[in-house]
């Protein structure tokens, strides 16, 4: 995650901040159903906090305060009416912190902690932050997981089951495999993989190492796809990213043809993704594409997949619409 935070921060002069006519926005908006939208990956963090943060860096174009207000606030294709919170700081505490943010805020309806599963506290800290609904599961990169089955202690994500929590994984191209090994261990724990595994999006077809890890991974109805920082896939390397659906269609055709519309999630990775366009245009893209797929399927795309594979928590006062 190191390295790809800088190389998101060095894009940023190269990649373009597209957007979305209002009126254009206006007219989508009104012309459709309403929908309950789960952004269910975005980071908060307060600089000004006593003991500052340990990311993003001083130096990074993100390093200022990001609340979930500030989300709220972004201007958006559809309004976003709830958040899972993925936490990216490896500091403890700091899964309290986003649990005290979130208290009292019924936008938020859930967190994916970061908690280390080779700790020799990891089943203690577990158990602390599980106690709170709010908790919804853990983020740990692939490296990690193939850390863990090497060392033939599967359990510490077993463990996760037993409170009836999920993982995350975050990796590159060919990580869903590493997933896929895990769901055969562990075929009654709810598996995501982030950013539909980082790929590079060019105008070349899809890589076909991706396309066969995630179609292995894909085999396993106990994992679930998070199409999220999917502009950030066009501008890696400094590249412009484009702002045509039809750029993005091969890739999302590959991940909806082997999720099928009851296992991929909507989320964001804002504010990172950011760095490579403006929240509107991103969300634009891929709510359209989703649309072509019917009402039903965009429904689960947008929160009701998110429900089975986070569970998350309903909040008294979260507005729908």
């Amino acid at each position: 995650m190191t390295t790809r935070r800088t190389l998101l921060a060095g894009s940023l002069a190269s990649a373009a901040t597209l957007s979305l006519s209002p009126s254009s926005a206006a007219r989508a908006t009104t012309a459709e159903p309403a929908l309950d939208i789960i952004d269910c990956h975005t980071h908060f963090y307060d600089p000004t906090r006593p003991d500052g943060i340990p990311r993003p860096r001083k130096d990074s174009p993100l390093y200022r305060t990001v609340l979930p207000k500030h989300l709220r606030a972004e201007p958006q294709y559809k309004p976003v009416t709830g958040t899972v919170i993925v936490e990216a700081s490896e500091r403890l505490e700091d899964n309290q912190w986003l649990l005290d943010l979130a208290r009292d805020d019924p936008f938020v309806v859930g967190i994916v902690g970061r908690l280390d599963p080779t700790s020799s506290d990891y089943a203690k800290h577990l158990k602390r932050f599980a106690a709170n609904p709010l908790f919804r599961g853990i983020r740990v990169n692939d490296q990690v997981v193939t850390k863990v089955l090497a060392a033939d202690k599967a359990a510490a994500f077993k463990l996760l089951g037993t409170h009836d929590l999920e993982l995350d994984v975050i990796g590159g191209p060919t990580s869903p495999l590493v997933v896929d090994r895990l769901a055969k261990l562990l075929p009654d724990l709810r598996l995501i993989i982030n950013h539909i595994a980082n790929v590079p999006i060019t105008k070349d077809p899809p890589p076909a190492n991706w396309v066969g890890a995630m179609r292995a991974a894909a085999r396993h109805p106990n994992v679930y796809c998070k199409v999220s920082a999917l502009v950030w896939g066009a501008a890696q390397g400094g590249r412009k990213p484009p702002s045509d659906l039809d750029f993005y269609r091969p890739y999302l055709d590959i991940v909806f043809d082997a999720w099928g519309e009851d296992r991929v999630i909507y989320g964001s990775d804002w504010p990172v993704s950011a760095l490579a366009a403006d929240y509107r245009t991103q969300q634009k893209l891929i709510l359209d594409y989703v649309a072509e797929r019917g009402l039903a399927a965009t429904r689960k795309f947008c929160s009701l997949n998110a429900q089975v594979a986070y569970k998350w928590v309903e909040r008294k006062g979260r507005k729908k619409t």
